[in-house]
């Protein structure tokens, strides 16, 4: 009972990201992307550590900038040990957060398959096949989500950048 309770609270979580995506896609976009990522319950996660990395200024500045945010859910796949270090290194917790943005408003219908340079400055993998948008391996699972300095796309997993030599 308990896990249809889990997955019930999921599909509803997944409902109203997706009513409020819709919503802002017709009306103009009044918060930023730090904002909006506050203001998303399924997103709690990663603005917590968006926070935790002093990012949080920086996503509520001009940009334009392209979140790929990985939902709550994504971030239960990730093993605790990887949690744990990323959360004592600051550094580390910076670039993996960079990684999943892109320093331009990229809507889901302009998606190229090719590479894009992250913030962090390591290359996505962007790819699009009619309306499923994968970045790396993770499937865009709510697209467009407007802000006032960008777009955020919900994603089902954590990306990790390639470790530098």
């Amino acid at each position: 009972m308990l896990n249809l309770n889990r997955r019930l609270l999921a599909l509803a979580t997944v409902a109203a990201v997706t009513v409020l995506a819709a919503g802002c896609a017709t009306q103009p976009a009044s918060m930023n992307i730090a904002d909006a990522l506050a203001q998303t319950p399924s997103l709690s996660t990663l603005h917590g550590l968006v926070v935790k990395a002093g990012l949080n200024d920086t996503l509520k500045g001009q940009g334009p900038f392209t979140v790929f945010a990985p939902n709550n859910d994504a971030f239960k796949t990730v093993p605790a040990k990887t949690l744990n270090e990323l959360a004592a290194n600051p550094d580390r917790l910076k670039a993996v957060l960079t990684y999943h943005v892109v320093p331009a408003k990229v809507m889901a219908a302009e998606v190229k398959n090719g590479p894009v340079k992250s913030v962090q400055g390591s290359n996505l993998a962007l790819a699009r096949a009619g309306a499923s948008v994968t970045v790396e391996d993770a499937m865009v699972v709510t697209a467009d989500v407007k802000a006032s300095n960008g777009v955020i796309h919900i994603v089902d997993r954590v990306l990790l950048p390639p470790v530098k030599k």
